[in-house]
């Protein structure tokens, strides 16, 4: 099961509103951002610090000892040997240290004294001195930092902390970047790092011409109907139809998909069958002839068959997936402030009980059977789901990890993470629910993904690039608020938001 956090990837990023103040603290002397042992990030200031904390170690031992920092975009912990500097700005940035953690990457914060505890919110007030701060991250760590006797400032971090982790309006996206970091410089330093070649960013005509010639896809063709996203606002301004549709047979088909997500090319097989994804059929829109033939042409392609495979069927609704992380959660994390644990004769059967194990169990047979169906070759294979957004991501993509070795390679996984998640309009913002206003359509759906990626991981490692490391970075950048990959619902919203910032950049300057 995929557990833990690492810190080390770099995805295409997004850098927040610099026009929004940040907080606005009365230590004049931490806001200038440099101490001698610690090094801010671009724009990046400190909030507070104190010390000595001690902070336990990893699998038990004796304690680090230390400083306790909260800045603008993370809460950080400074062991008294010394850590590594922030790299030179030519060198890949370390955005979180080995003892660090994002402010948007937890979940509660805690204070604990011996007679009492409380759970902390933007608007708290906290009347005691605390002797311990917990906090519970959203990837399932739980830090914990002792105050020693001789340590100033307790609640005053502490409350600093879960002041900044929240966005004080929670139906704003631009404070949650705001809580984050917002600053010109840092949106001047991530924009100046290169990119990488091989990456397929599926957002122009000739990205899709790219895959189609890596595939051998001959007898399919981008389209640029919905270049203004006039056919359907979450579909990419690209897609991929037969050769033999027009386009002005294709403005017909919009009308009878949820959506408008008509059924679009995903991947071709070895074997020469294709694989498709849509959403739902709207019955109750009226039927032409010609429009009864473009559907299916759409569908069956050049090929004599078509398979339709319903994603929905025994497979977890969404609401199911949510309670099963929350039970995985509640197992994982115990209970506060005590972090109870399950006894160790009982953890297999209780981690059983939550059922994320059956979902992920649900979508690698699901995934293995559709593989199958391609591999007989010569037919089309179409993923349909209600809206195509969220079981449609995993599968499809599972799919193409199952049957294509260049999905497994380092590269190859991104580009597919960007064309069937990213490109094909999974709701990030309101799956990972980052402004905290949207608890009835949070589902870790990409957390499930992944997990899925793991267990084929581990069962075949000889056959993967990637690496269990690689997962928990992508899990862990997923929930940093510094990437327009993750930040947004669709290419339209993505692009949209990349708009305002630069109008708002020219206004600054």
């Amino acid at each position: 099961m995929l557990t833990g956090s690492k810190t080390s990837f770099k995805i295409k990023q997004l850098v927040p509103d610099f026009k929004d103040k940040t907080l606005n603290f009365s230590n004049t002397a931490l806001r200038s951002g440099e101490t001698s042992d610690f090094t801010c990030l671009p724009g990046e200031r400190v909030l507070q610090r104190t010390q000595p904390v001690r902070k336990p170690r990893a699998g038990g031992g004796s304690s680090l000892t230390g400083a306790l920092l909260c800045t603008t975009f993370r809460v950080a912990f400074v062991p008294e040997e010394g850590v590594a500097k922030t790299e030179d700005r030519d060198s890949v940035p370390v955005f979180l240290g080995e003892h660090d953690v994002a402010l948007a990457s937890i979940e509660r914060v805690v204070a604990v004294s011996p007679s009492r505890w409380k759970v902390l919110s933007a608007r708290s007030s906290l009347r005691f001195h605390p002797e311990e701060l917990v906090l519970f991250c959203r990837d399932l760590r739980v830090l914990r930092f002792h105050f020693e006797k001789s340590c100033a400032g307790t609640a005053e971090i502490t409350s600093a902390i879960a002041r900044v982790y929240q966005p004080s309006v929670p139906a704003s996206l631009s404070s949650f970047q705001r809580s984050a970091l917002g600053s010109v410089e840092m949106k001047q330093y991530l924009s100046n790092r290169g990119t990488d070649p091989q990456m397929n960013w599926f957002e122009g005509l000739q990205d899709w011409e790219r895959e189609l010639a890596r595939t051998g896809a001959t007898a399919w063709r981008v389209s640029s109907v919905n270049d203004r996203f006039e056919m359907a606002t979450s579909l990419p301004r690209f897609n991929v139809v037969p050769q033999r549709i027009l386009d002005t047979e294709l403005k017909r088909s919009f009308a009878h998909f949820t959506e408008g997500r008509i059924p679009r090319w995903c991947w071709r097989h070895p074997e020469g069958s294709d694989l498709l994804r849509a959403a739902s059929f709207q019955s109750n829109i009226y039927h032409e002839k010609h429009d009864a033939r473009n559907l299916e042409a759409l569908l069956f392609g050049r090929h004599p068959q078509c398979v339709i495979v319903e994603v929905g069927e025994d497979m977890p609704p969404l609401s199911e997936i949510q309670a099963a992380h929350s039970r995985l959660r509640a197992l994982c994390l115990g209970d506060i402030p005590a972090s109870l644990s399950v006894p160790d004769e009982k953890w297999l059967s209780s981690l059983e009980a939550t059922r994320w194990l059956d979902h992920v169990r649900s979508c690698l047979r699901r995934s293995a059977e559709v593989s199958c169906l391609l591999a007989e070759g010569d037919l089309a294979v179409v993923l349909q789901e209600a809206e195509d957004r969220d079981l449609n991501c995993v599968v499809s993509s599972l799919v193409q990890i199952m049957s294509d070795p260049h999905c497994r390679t380092l590269p190859g996984f991104q580009n597919l993470v960007q064309k069937e998640w990213v490109s094909a309009g999974f709701r990030f913002l309101h799956r990972n629910n980052y402004t905290r206003d949207s608890d009835k359509e949070e589902s870790p759906v990409f957390l499930l993904f992944l997990d899925c990626v793991w267990q084929l991981l581990q069962q075949f490692p000889s056959h993967f690039e990637i690496t269990e490391v690689f997962l928990l970075t992508l899990h862990d950048r997923a929930h940093l608020p510094l990437y327009s990959t993750f930040l947004f619902n669709c290419q339209r919203e993505r692009g949209r938001n990349t708009q305002v910032s630069h109008r708002g950049e020219t206004e600054c300057c």
